[in-house]
């Protein structure tokens, strides 16, 4: 019946700041869309963002995400790109379990506490 994720929706304190740490930290393409609301784009996925309240049909909380993103990249890499972008690691590197198998992580906070895993398959 499901065949993919399209977005997700991250509730944050300030749209504009989550919006310059997801597209330096984690260099997704910022969009507009909707009466001016804001997204994140990478591959055929997109984070919309919100601010506390504004989706009255949910009872997000602000920091409340945890978000695991898949990279083309090695993950020493990934790591020294969060290094240079003064980005705190909270775990990792550590094995864990995606969707398809077996993946290697790092998770890190955004600003807004959400919790970011970034992991490759092995």
């Amino acid at each position: 019946m499901i065949s993919h994720i399209d977005h997700i929706v991250l509730t944050v304190s300030d749209i504009e700041y989550s919006v310059n740490f997801y597209r330096r930290v984690l260099m997704m393409e910022e969009t507009t869309f909707a009466n001016g609301r804001k997204a994140l784009k990478f591959g055929n996925q997109k984070i919309n963002l919100q601010l506390l309240g504004q989706e009255p049909r949910n009872n997000a909380q602000i920091g409340s995400g945890d978000v695991c993103l898949i990279t083309s990249w090695p993950l020493k890499e990934v790591l020294l790109h969060l290094e240079k972008e003064q980005v705190e690691i909270v775990e990792g590197p550590v094995e864990k379990s995606g969707a398809m198998g077996a993946i290697e992580s790092v998770y890190f906070l955004d600003p807004d506490r959400n919790l970011i895993e970034i992991s490759v398959y092995r």
